[in-house]
């Protein structure tokens, strides 16, 4: 069962009431249920919705460009009026864009629900050129600031609310942490974080753990950067960059270097949401899994997270990274689809409840 962490207790009513998979027994697929098993085996296993999107190039101020996905379901029986239909802002991993499996199961809750989505994808990786030698951080959250303030201004009426998967649940509890109560969000939901990159990134240097997960990171990073090289030389070494063999390599040569920190610990310390957890002023409920080798379990910020009155920790004994595969052939809903699906409703629906805490 998992453990729920809330200092509110009518925001641990609210979720029992209106989110109540919060309560029931999570059940991992009994023949991977081991953490590495079940983050490795994911995203084989899980079924890819189809899902039609229209693509936006959004302009920034420094002259660059975001690429957003949308989802409009305009064929939404629930939310006809596109002016007033709920939106769900969601923010793919590290290296992941609009294409991954747990984007496209949330877009197909979403879209079962009436609402509507827009996928934001960082700098440089969705197949659009990088018009300034800049990507992107977990720490900084300029772009997200200004696609978050991008889409409330395109539909001001609609309710409004975010999901953070992995790297994306990192750089939206630092947007939050960042604004506060001064956001358009009603809420937002994030999904496998890394609390504590220190943590993380010595978990990730572990033998196992690196030759199953780091150097591909690793290498996914690399190519991620390597079509860009032309630009991207102009602020970086990068021979250096593509001599990287660790994560920790890699943002020392590269990450800590695009965004001007002194050293890679520099830009670790301000990349860790768990520093940012008490000044999150909206209602925020984050699922992870102790046996996260991303995150491993004794840096979830459970103390921290009981200050502040806004956050609420989901928290399972297994499931992995992004995994939480459940049933015998876990093809369709995993737990995460279930608590996303069911933590949106009850505040577009219901967040009346919360709001007043």
């Amino acid at each position: 069962k998992p453990q729920l962490v809330a200092s509110n207790n009518r925001f641990c009513r609210f979720l029992e009431e209106y989110c109540p998979v919060v309560t029931e027994t999570y059940y991992p697929t009994i023949w991977c249920w081991e953490g590495r098993v079940q983050t490795l085996l994911r995203p084989f296993i899980t079924s890819r919705p189809q899902v039609q999107y229209r693509n936006e190039l959004m302009k920034t101020a420094d002259g660059g460009q975001i690429s957003l996905d949308w989802f409009d379901n305009n064929d939404s029986l629930y939310y006809p009026d596109a002016s007033t239909r709920p939106t769900v802002l969601l923010l793919p991993g590290l290296t992941g864009t609009s294409k991954e499996s747990y984007i496209l199961h949330m877009i197909h809750q979403s879209e079962m629900l009436g609402y509507r989505c827009v996928v934001f994808n960082n700098r440089g990786i969705a197949g659009e050129d990088l018009l300034t030698p800049r990507t992107y951080s977990a720490a900084n959250t300029e772009d997200l600031e200004a696609v978050v303030h991008h889409v409330h201004s395109l539909h001001p009426l609609a309710p409004f609310m975010a999901a953070g998967v992995s790297m994306g649940g990192m750089l939206l509890l630092n947007y939050l942490g960042k604004t506060g109560r001064d956001t358009p969000l009603m809420a937002a939901a994030i999904f496998s974080a890394g609390w504590n990159v220190f943590e993380s990134i010595a978990s990730l240097e572990k033998p196992l753990n690196w030759l199953l997960f780091n150097y591909y990171l690793t290498t996914c990073l690399q190519s991620s950067v390597s079509r860009h090289r032309q630009m991207l030389e102009k602020s970086c070494d990068m021979d250096l960059v593509m001599k990287a063999r660790s994560i920790r390599e890699f943002d020392t040569q590269f990450t800590s270097v695009m965004f001007g920190y002194r050293t890679v610990d520099d830009y670790y310390e301000d990349a860790s949401p768990c520093r940012k957890l008490k000044s999150v002023g909206i209602p925020v409920l984050c699922l992870n899994s102790v046996d996260d080798v991303f995150s491993p379990g004794h840096a979830i910020p459970v103390e921290t997270a009981k200050q502040n009155a806004n956050v609420a920790l989901l928290l399972t004994s297994c499931g992995g990274h992004i995994g939480f595969l459940e049933g015998i052939w876990p093809r369709k809903c995993t737990y995460m689809d279930r608590v996303f699906k069911q933590f949106v409703q009850a505040v577009f629906e219901h967040g009346n409840k919360i709001f007043s805490m």
